[in-house]
């Protein structure tokens, strides 16, 4: 289905240029509030990181659900797992998050969650768009939808992450290094951690609207690494702007992607027989997982790439634990979406139950070398992918590896730039392949 706005997580793109203006985010949240709240009365929560444009975009989408006959409640910062949360617990008609994830400030982007807390269909957000097309046609006065705030929507938010932890256990004595990436968990997540008992030392906690995973968070974890050494911490914590990802440190700064994160918890359940159904990742997951997982004796599916689409096979197989390679983790048995702070609850508990550390478990996971360059784009994808010289360079290293690797050439969802992956088994003929097929992307985009 081709949507005009939507991409794989939203609306996103650069602040002050459609999508993302006031006067569009304003027709955005009467459209939104047509399609998703049928019902007299209805609310809609609004949620945000903590990017400065955060307080225009939130102001124009409570002037156009209210234009709508919306009520809207706003959280004020908060992660975008908490606003799908308390959407569901609040009872509302939908929730609403303004954040561009892991990208800078100058980026921002709106997305959507039903009242099962749950992303919206395809479906859904492209009768929203066919609304967008439409005159904005405000409610009488005495229908107007008004606005207030929740004041303790980041302690509901907390007490629920603690409930995903053991009753049990507590994580006294552990030495936790945390990046919350000067974005939306910079009070919650630390919060989570140090009343579970954790000595926590916090990086990326000092938000100032501009600085967001500005060198810091799970895009960038070198500084994570040195807060790891001074604080001799037993593991490290990297979340990202709106924090529903989270990628892990070993205390001797060993890096552990999304892919090794659900390898953990998936051993993990299983020990416990508390597994239910196949793993699900994407078409960037480590072939390593794959493997591992295999050999486990676990089932493993392939989606497209977006937690959307994980979100969807884990329905259809009836699975309960899926994710990206980027951290975005699906703790279906915990919560409806991703979520970076109850993710790294998951690990830490495996950790205290199997009383092993963060690396031995993961070594059972061997990761293929995998390289992925990134080609920023001038205009649409389309051309680009289906330009002859990248279509035979694609092919040709295709055939070059044949079992013993694999390529994948994709338009990003939510960048302007095509991602060019190749993943083998020696690390040079990968390197070599991936800047092969990415020199060919390159001359096709000029």
């Amino acid at each position: 289905m081709k949507r005009k706005y939507f991409g794989t997580d939203g609306v996103r793109g650069p602040v002050g240029r459609v999508p993302m203006t006031p006067d569009f985010a304003l027709k955005l949240g009467w459209a939104a509030g047509r399609v998703l709240a049928r019902t007299p009365h209805a609310r809609v929560l609004i949620g945000k990181d903590t990017r400065r444009s955060g307080y225009m975009f939130e102001s124009a989408l409570e002037a156009g659900f209210a234009a709508a006959g919306v009520e809207s409640d706003m959280l004020g910062p908060i992660p975008t797992p908490g606003v799908a949360y308390l959407t569901r617990a609040l009872r509302a008609q939908a929730g609403v998050v303004i954040s561009a994830s892991h990208n800078p400030h100058h980026d921002n982007g709106v997305k959507f969650f039903g009242p099962d807390g749950g992303k919206l269909s395809d479906e859904v957000e492209a009768e929203i768009e066919s609304l967008m097309e439409k005159p904005l046609e405000c409610v009488e006065s005495v229908e107007l939808g008004r606005a207030r705030r929740i004041d303790d929507a980041q302690g509901r938010y907390i007490e629920f992450c603690k409930g995903s932890f053991p009753l049990s256990r507590n994580l006294k004595g552990l030495r936790i290094a945390l990046d919350c990436a000067n974005g939306a968990a910079y009070r919650t997540a630390p919060a989570v951690l140090e009343e579970l008992g954790a000595q926590v030392t916090v990086i990326g906690n000092k938000p100032d609207g501009l600085n967001i995973n500005r060198d810091c968070g799970s895009t960038h974890l070198d500084a994570l690494k040195r807060a790891v050494t001074a604080f001799k911490a037993d593991v490290g914590i990297a979340l990202d702007g709106d924090a529903d990802r989270c990628l892990m440190l070993t205390a001797d700064g060993r890096e552990i992607d999304g892919d090794e994160i659900l390898y953990i918890i998936a051993r993990h359940r299983m020990a416990s027989g508390a597994l239910s159904g196949p793993i699900v990742g994407t078409l960037m997951s480590n072939l390593g997982l794959e493997l591992a997982l295999t050999q486990a004796g676990i089932g493993f599916h392939r989606a497209k790439v977006g937690d959307r689409y994980v979100l969807e096979m884990l329905k259809a197989h009836g699975g309960e634990l899926g994710g990206e390679t980027s951290g975005h983790t699906l703790c279906l048995y915990r919560t409806t979406t991703g979520d970076g702070t109850i993710t790294a609850l998951q690990v830490l508990a495996a950790m205290l139950e199997s009383e092993r550390g963060l690396g031995e478990l993961a070594d059972g996971m061997r990761k293929f070398p995998q390289v992925l360059i990134n080609v920023k784009l001038s205009g649409p994808a389309d051309g680009v992918m289906a330009a002859p010289s990248v279509k035979a360079a694609v092919e040709e290293t295709e055939q070059r590896l044949g079992t013993r690797g694999r390529v994948l050439l994709r338009p990003s969802g939510t960048e302007p730039l095509i991602r060019v992956m190749v993943e083998a088994q020696e690390e040079a003929e990968t390197r070599a392949a991936a800047e092969y097929i990415a020199e060919r992307v390159r001359a096709a985009v000029a």
